[in-house]
């Protein structure tokens, strides 16, 4: 069983940084690619960051472009996302995801979400 827990989230004012994990447990880690989502009251799930099953290829969708980074450890089944220069339409739910079998459409795992609030 693939088990996602995401930390890191909290509240923080514009311009900080946070930096999200997501530890993976179950076996072949480094066989998912993994990402990260953004949900906010109302509004569907939007992709924020991706990365390839060997760390070798990264994706960005347009709210974080520039400004967050995510990475991989695969000997400690983990996954981060540092956010910098933080702005308020950052706040939403941060969701970790596993995909190996689907897409980034419909990933295979999600973990419970950590939450992000950015004042202004």
């Amino acid at each position: 069983q693939v088990q996602l827990v995401e930390s890191g989230g909290g509240m923080v004012q514009a311009g900080d940084s946070l930096r999200l994990s997501c530890a993976f447990s179950g076996l072949a880690f480094a066989t998912y690619a993994m990402g990260w989502f953004r949900q906010t009251p109302g509004k569907e799930r939007i992709f924020v960051a991706g990365i390839s099953w060997g760390g070798g290829n990264t994706y960005y969708g347009d709210s974080g472009k520039g400004r967050f980074t995510i990475s991989r450890d695969n000997a400690k089944n983990t996954v981060y996302l540092q956010m910098d220069s933080l702005k308020p339409e950052d706040t939403g739910i941060y969701y970790c995801a596993a995909v190996r079998a689907s897409s980034w459409q419909s990933p295979d795992h999600w973990g419970q979400g950590t939450q992000v609030t950015v004042s202004s």
